[in-house]
């Protein structure tokens, strides 16, 4: 493979990498957990402060609880890097959760996530480290 081909495509896994983040972003809106799941592999860790690692099963479990909250949320993609069949992504979330009574929490952090190629070419979340935190008020 020429060099030239070599960028287009890792310019085009990384465009579908983004691809995924924006669905992740307006399924997490939407409360739609079927879809927020096929983007996460079978084996999928999240890794966030003040717990233990989980997966899937308890991510889905959790999903619940969040289904009367508003969420608005951007990201701020810093860096995509594809090697073949892996990548990661380093970003910086910023995320408002609006219950159907009270005050919106405001959360923001950094988060490094890292991907994998399925066999069928699609790319899914394999493990993401979330340090999303309450902004203070200060």
């Amino acid at each position: 493979m020429k060099a030239t081909q070599a960028a287009t495509s890792i310019g085009q896994e990384e465009q579908a990498i983004r691809e995924l983040v924006d669905n992740w972003l307006e399924a997490s809106k939407k409360h739609d957990l079927p879809t927020m799941l096929d983007l996460l592999d079978d084996d999928v860790l999240f890794i966030v402060p003040g717990r233990e690692p989980f997966g899937k099963k308890e991510f889905a479990a959790h999903h619940d609880e969040m289904k009367d909250v508003q969420m608005e949320a951007v990201i701020d993609i810093k860096e995509v890097k594809v090697m073949g069949e892996w990548a990661w992504m380093r970003s910086f979330l910023k995320v408002a959760l609006k219950p159907v009574e009270g005050d919106a929490t405001k959360l923001s952090g950094h988060i490094l996530t890292i991907l994998r190629k399925t066999a069928d070419g699609k790319w899914v979340i394999c493990r993401d480290a979330n340090f999303v935190m309450p902004e203070s008020t200060k």
